[in-house]
């Protein structure tokens, strides 16, 4: 599999298949990653940038990020630890209810409003691209 170096991570884009947040979770583990931890600004730059020169800034991309455990605690599901540093779209996690009554609870990067790929709580039955990591 591609994998891009930035930092000490390298990095895998799930870009041949859309998936819902689960289904993104066990391929990346399948393959030996994880969904992606995001916990700088320079490691969200480097990844950001990475998409950006794929030529997808402008999709949808998951990440490890979720408050299923607890509603408003974000944390990572690929190291357990909570989320520190953030990048959220402004208005962001508003844990919206759609009409089915599904709630957001994972976390995803896109350019809501062209100002870059920002945070935003997002369905996790949503199927999205999405990043894989290893260290």
């Amino acid at each position: 599999m591609p994998l891009m170096r930035l930092g000490n991570k390298r990095y895998y884009l799930g870009i041949f298949f859309k998936a819902n947040w689960y289904k993104a979770l066990q391929y990346c583990r399948f393959h030996g990653m994880h969904l992606a931890s995001i916990e700088s600004l320079r490691e969200n730059t480097r990844i950001e940038n990475y998409i950006k020169e794929a030529g997808l800034g402008h999709e949808h991309f998951w990440t490890s990020g979720t408050d299923q455990g607890e509603e408003g605690s974000f944390f990572w599901m690929s190291n357990g630890q909570p989320v520190t540093y953030t990048n959220w779209n402004a208005g962001e996690p508003n844990n919206f209810q759609y009409e089915n009554g599904e709630m957001e609870h994972c976390l995803e990067l896109w350019n809501r409003d062209g100002k870059g790929l920002k945070w935003n709580d997002s369905p996790c039955s949503f199927e999205t691209f999405f990043i894989c990591e290893v260290q």
